[in-house]
């Protein structure tokens, strides 16, 4: 395989020393570890060989990975998360953190002006926040199989617009002629935060990954329930036609009897 061709990657991500789990793209995985997360949708991810879609060190050997082989390889921090930083260690006057304050513990998680960092000591008003990656300095474990290397055109497309644009409810219509692609965008996903960035950068990666495509159109479809509403307003109910039409007893006795005709 070649740089940006694109594959489907199932893989479970451990620090190696500690058998921690950091990530995994299989429920069964996630399950055996205590680790499902209910939000997440465990499926194989979409990664372009060769284009930092994944730490370097996984991203170096995929190329020279044959499909549906499992293979292991151990990341050392340099191809992984970076070595830790004794400069990136700082420590923090207790007011800095504000309204956070009820926040601090050892090892949560904080955002401080824009970055984030992990609490590691808390005494005498002040607080040691840790700005290196929470697995700096990690030797990290990869289990991963190449489930399929994609060749079709239509399948490259969806694959890379769910990437940006995690399907929902209402599904987003694709359509290919030639050289051009329609994206129809339901009305769910007007208000998805940073809406115009995700699109331009989905663009970008169509006109990249994609030969041949020269015009990607977006089309945000807005659908009215007026029709159907004045559909069901002017449809009798069932009960009413039932109720218009007369009873056969009605009928009947709107006829006249023989001896009124005879007597006639």
């Amino acid at each position: 395989m070649e740089k940006g061709d694109l594959i489907l990657l199932d893989f479970t991500a451990k620090v190696k020393d500690t058998g921690n789990l950091i990530e995994t793209t299989i429920l069964e995985e996630a399950k055996k570890l205590d680790k499902e997360d209910p939000d997440y949708t465990y499926k194989p991810k979409l990664i372009a060989i060769g284009e930092g879609w994944v730490l370097k060190g996984l991203d170096d050997i995929l190329s020279e990975t044959e499909i549906e082989k499992n293979t292991q390889v151990d990341i050392p921090p340099e191809k992984g998360f970076g070595n830790r930083d004794p400069s990136k260690i700082r420590l923090m006057p207790i007011r800095k953190f504000g309204d956070k304050v009820d926040k601090l513990e050892i090892g949560s998680e904080i955002d401080i002006d824009g970055r984030i960092g992990i609490v590691r000591f808390i005494g005498s008003g002040r607080v040691q926040m840790d700005f290196n990656h929470r697995y700096a300095g990690k030797t990290l474990e990869y289990n991963f199989t190449i489930i399929k290397k994609l060749e079709n055109k239509m399948e490259k497309i969806q694959s890379l617009v769910d990437r940006r644009i995690p399907q929902g409810k209402e599904k987003i219509d694709i359509t290919v002629e030639d050289s051009t692609t329609t994206i129809i965008i339901p009305e769910e996903y007007f208000l998805m935060d940073g809406l115009q960035i995700i699109k331009k950068a989905l663009s970008n990666e169509l006109m990249k990954y994609i030969d041949n495509l020269k015009k990607i159109s977006f089309v945000e479809e807005f659908k009215s329930d007026k029709i159907d509403e004045q559909k069901q307003a002017t449809e009798p109910e069932k009960d009413d036609i039932k109720s218009a039409e007369p009873e056969k007893d009605d009928i009947k006795s709107a006829e006249p009897e023989k001896d009124d005709i005879k007597s006639a």
